[in-house]
């Protein structure tokens, strides 16, 4: 469903999540140290950061706010002993979208997460952003706006044109797509899914999405 950057010293706890969150689908990158975390975090583009707090090097703390002073958006779960208030507070100054103390239920933390990746734009320094020449999106009002005019999608065009922009250029697998668009309690689609991107295609064109045969669809705007 997602790639997380995961940084946690203790070996068994990391090894439990990492395995736990790669079999609900998603692909992790386990680091045990802030500065190898820290260089993780420019080397790729992640949907999720989870951290713990107090790590070797730089602490998770640190490292998130330097990491949103560098523009990294990705939303970030804080995973801590730590249960002061002023813990809490200076967590969520330092610019993480969630809070987890230990310790915790996998199921609970597999919530948190999976709500956050499957949101919308986080941490963005601008509120629209570009498509196409004419065409742009809406990040506060979650709209996509066409030579200045408000342009109603469905529900899950919505969420799918999200999916793409927040990993435009890359080739995402039908399989993503699924676990994205669909609930825990809905059927996938692949007839479904043609009818979503037919519709997007009509209206911000036919190549700003690009069919990669057997694999999936990557998302083009244009620079």
């Amino acid at each position: 469903m997602g790639r997380i950057l995961l940084l946690e010293d203790d070996a068994n706890l990391n090894e439990t999540v990492t395995e736990f969150l790669e079999e609900n689908g998603h692909d992790v990158v386990s680091v045990y140290d802030g500065y190898e975390a820290q260089e993780k975090l420019y080397e790729s583009k992640y949907d999720l950061l989870l951290f713990d707090v107090n790590t070797p090097g730089i602490n998770g703390f640190e490292l998130l706010k330097e990491a949103r002073e560098n523009e990294v958006v990705a939303p970030a779960i804080f995973i801590t002993s730590l249960d002061s208030v002023e813990d809490l507070e200076k967590g969520f100054a330092s610019g993480c979208d969630d809070y987890i103390r230990k310790p915790f239920a996998l199921k609970e933390l597999q919530i948190r997460v999976d709500t956050l990746i499957k949101r919308g734009f986080y941490h963005e320094s601008k509120e629209l952003i570009d498509i196409a020449q004419n065409i742009a999106y809406d990040i506060k009002n979650n709209e996509l706006v066409i030579d200045g005019q408000a342009v109603s999608l469905g529900h899950k065009e919505s969420k799918l044109l999200k999916l793409f922009m927040k990993n435009e250029g890359e080739v995402i697998v039908h399989e993503r797509i699924y676990e994205h668009l669909w609930d825990y309690d809905e059927e996938p689609s692949d007839t479904a899914l043609r009818t979503y991107i037919k519709n997007l295609r009509k209206i911000i064109g036919k190549e700003r999405i690009v069919s990669i045969k057997k694999q999936g669809y990557k998302f083009i705007t244009e620079k």
